[in-house]
């Protein structure tokens, strides 16, 4: 293990744009590219283009540190074409075999199979990785917490945006295990009386109504919203309920087909013929089941291009669970060759958002920098990343100082160590470790 993959492991990073894979096995492998994703293509989150705004040495120097790990000798930085402070920021403290990659303002930008095709013209093998092409991909915020990691800094702080029906919309930097309370008072509290949470995005996040659960290393954000407001009332409803809406409702005209990301690109994921199988249970479930193992559950065929608001999404989900549990192997077809629309076809961020009716929210949301001495207790889920659950190294009633290693997987195991967030002492529960100043 080389010397930066080790501090990348002590320091506990983990894939900070959601997936949660821990970085030190993706820095132990070897490829000739590493792309920083800044792409952040989810409507109304803002931390990624902040933080490249405020902190772009610390993400070139992170991605500088990453190519030295795997051996590559070129770093791309995909950022959007509009963000051009972000781009100024970043543009100052390139390195040697390093370069910038502008992407248009399209949902989702972010996938890293459009990503990796946008930057390099690589097309990731179905059932594929970025490394299979040569490429690792990681977060913006992930390369910054290289850099920290290589300065003795462990994952103690998240970048957030909180930003919807609250009265003052910000993004800031957070200790991880901060409460969803706590930040909506952070905040200055909510507009409406009645409201749910999108935890990390309208389209690829979940629905939230527990005020009690936290911040993890893979959250970007809040969204909160009126119980009121069709996202909501759709999002909460049963998948039973959409599976059975789908079922009568699905007339096969395949926009959900025609407009998904996957698809334009040239991968064999067909929503439209996923949705057979909620009426045929009996026979050729199997057979369309298949069509929905390459979907990245962007959420776009559902929110956005079914005319009749159905669930294709849902169904994808349905299926990909089917097949993983009874052990069926997708056999689709391998050859890739981008649809002769594929650039046509892209979706317009701004058409998005005024799609799910979330106009009035989408605005500047004043950066912050650190706040933490509000904050009095954080929630540590011992699960915030891929592989085994992190093991307590400490006992409740114990003081511990911020930075100070509380929970780990053993060596060799697929996990990542977890740190405290703030000074205070712990209660050690079954699945999370609290943390009271």
């Amino acid at each position: 293990m080389t010397n930066i993959t080790k501090q990348i492991r002590d320091a506990g990073i983990v894939g900070a744009g959601g997936a949660g894979f821990p970085t030190h096995v993706k820095a132990a492998s070897k490829v000739d590219c590493v792309i920083a994703n800044g792409a952040e293509c989810e409507p109304l989150i803002h931390k990624d283009y902040e933080l490249m705004v405020h902190y772009p040495e610390e993400v070139v120097r992170g991605v500088e540190y990453m190519m030295h790990a795997t051996g590559a000798t070129e770093g791309i930085i995909g950022i959007k074409e509009k963000n051009t402070a972000a781009i100024d920021a970043i543009q100052k403290y390139l390195r040697s075999g390093m370069r910038l990659h502008l992407l248009g303002d399209f949902y989702p930008s972010g996938d890293e199979f459009i990503l990796v095709y946008e930057s390099t013209k690589r097309l990731i093998p179905p059932q594929g990785y970025p490394l299979h092409v040569g490429i690792v991909v990681n977060n913006v915020e992930t390369f910054y917490n290289i850099a920290r990691a290589m300065d003795g800094t462990p994952v103690t702080e998240k970048f957030i945006s909180v930003s919807g029906a609250v009265k003052k919309p910000f993004t800031g930097i957070v200790p991880v295990g901060t409460t969803f309370r706590d930040l909506i008072n952070l905040a200055g509290g909510t507009t409406v009386s009645d409201y749910g949470l999108f935890v990390s995005g309208i389209m690829m996040g979940k629905l939230e109504f527990d005020l009690d659960q936290p911040i993890t290393k893979t959250c970007a954000g809040l969204i909160v919203l009126p119980r009121d407001h069709t996202l909501i009332t759709r999002k909460s409803l049963p998948e039973k309920a959409m599976h059975s809406i789908g079922k009568s409702a699905c007339d096969q005209c395949s926009y959900c087909t025609e407009l998904c990301p996957r698809y334009i690109l040239g991968y064999d994921i067909q929503p439209h013929k996923v949705m057979r199988s909620l009426g045929f249970t009996k026979t050729g479930t199997d057979y369309w089941n298949q069509y929905a193992s390459l979907c990245c559950a962007c959420g776009l065929c559902t929110l956005y291009a079914c005319p009749e608001s159905l669930f294709p999404k849902e169904a994808c989900d349905q299926s990909k669970r089917v097949m993983k549990e009874e052990g069926i192997t997708w056999s689709g077809k391998m050859d890739i060759e981008p649809h002769p629309m594929y650039e046509g076809r892209r979706t317009p961020l701004k058409m998005l958002v005024k799609r799910l009716g979330i106009t009035e929210y989408d605005h500047h949301m004043p950066f912050v920098d650190r706040i933490a001495e509000d904050v009095r207790m954080v929630r540590l889920p011992l699960q915030q990343h891929v592989g085994k659950k992190a093991d307590p190294l400490v006992a409740s009633g114990e003081r511990v100082k911020r930075g100070q290693t509380i929970a780990d997987v053993g060596e060799g195991q697929m996990g990542a160590r977890i740190h405290a967030s703030i000074d205070g002492v712990v209660n050690v529960e079954q699945d999370q470790i609290v943390i009271n100043r």
